[in-house]
């Protein structure tokens, strides 16, 4: 049995990928492929309309929000948020909790005069940690809060929803669909595909309609949220396969007991491995445990040396793309939603061989 943990492009259902192998040449029973048929097509568009309730019904999403499928994955909306919901002189907040929110942080400056940052990780005596929302430097006319609620590379999550009197947008590429959120808090969410939804190439967009009216004349049409919400994310041709992937990914979520099971099996995921950890003098996890990510689990080996070893053996044994992202090096366990249990439970078996035969 071969257990991925990569972060991305990630593990996808494996009855998922069944399905779209039994229907890549014969999709419905049209005698061709889903991704040979037109994207305005009836059958097509019945899909898409199908995806779309899915993934309201999962997420509880309010009626006074659009849902956009488009292009790209997290990065092509670290540019379209200000384009689309700033004018260039605004102020936007921007919590810094990691890598991708540096890198959202560097493309909005490219957009907008007054980019603030709220905060930044901070070293603790309990590990690296997100700074308490009250000591945030929140900026007072602020067109919106941005944040990432779980930062992959360093593995860093905000479980508390901030409370500001602006649109809060959030970047959930890595945790979106993996519990239960009030989309009610959030002005936009945004995420790419290719974690817990499906392959990359897509991303996914829930905007608050009255932030619609806000977009900005100067955004590129192809990633402007209000055109593609008038022409149903069909502005210009998606990204077909994705999308019906993505749809397949949400009826299985649903069969699976929705987003309340995927929280508890990701809780049960991480809490096997955190625990393997912190009772180890040979491993260490440098996160504090408040701000610890239930998705993506760095952990480091107390004699790096060992990394290449740990690393050769562990895929010997069909644990794969366990390394550590190249900034902080290491390892990675990277658990999305369609990770099973087991996959925990073979990975902490083989680290506490691997720690006995090696201390």
């Amino acid at each position: 049995m071969i257990y991925n943990f990569s972060a991305g492009p990630a593990m996808l259902p494996a009855s998922v990928l069944k399905k779209a192998q039994n229907e890549l040449l014969d999709w419905q029973g049209l005698g061709v492929s889903v991704m040979e048929i037109s994207h305005r097509d009836p059958i097509y568009i019945q899909m898409t309309e199908a995806a779309e309730q899915d993934l309201r019904d999962l997420m509880a999403i309010p009626d006074n929000y659009s849902v956009l499928f488009m292009h790209g994955g997290g990065r092509a909306h670290f540019s379209a948020v200000p384009q689309n919901i700033a004018s260039a002189d605004a102020t936007v907040d921007y919590l810094n909790s990691g890598v991708w929110s540096d890198i959202a942080i560097a493309e909005a400056r490219k957009y907008v005069t007054h980019v603030n940052e709220v905060a930044k990780v901070a070293e603790t005596p309990l590990g690296k940690a997100i700074p308490p929302i009250s000591e945030w430097a929140l900026s007072k006319n602020a067109a919106y809060l941005h944040y990432c609620p779980n930062e992959t590379v360093d593995g860093i999550a905000l479980y508390e929803v901030p409370e500001v009197g602006v649109p809060i947008v959030a970047d959930m590429s890595s945790m979106i669909l993996a519990e239960p959120i009030d989309v009610s808090k959030f002005g936009i969410i945004y995420a790419g595909a290719q974690k817990n939804i499906g392959p990359s190439g897509l991303s996914v967009v829930i905007i608050r309609n009255d932030l619609l009216a806000t977009q900005q004349e100067r955004v590129c049409t192809v990633m402007n949220y209000k055109v593609q919400a008038e022409q149903h994310s069909m502005y210009n041709t998606p990204n077909t396969f994705a999308w019906y992937l993505a749809a397949e990914v949400f009826k299985w979520l649903k069969a699976q007991g929705g987003l309340e099971a995927m929280a508890e099996l990701n809780r049960a995921k991480s809490s096997l491995l955190y625990e393997c950890v912190d009772n180890s003098s040979f491993y260490r996890n440098t996160i504090a445990p408040q701000n610890r990510s239930r998705m993506n689990i760095p952990f480091q080996l107390a004699d790096s040396n060992l990394d290449t070893l740990f690393l050769e053996q562990a895929r010997a044994e069909g644990l794969v793309a366990l390394k550590g992202h190249r900034f902080v090096g290491g390892m990675r366990a990277s658990m999305y939603n369609a990770m099973p249990v087991d996959a925990a439970k073979a990975l902490v078996d083989f680290m506490t061989r691997f720690e006995k035969a090696h201390k």
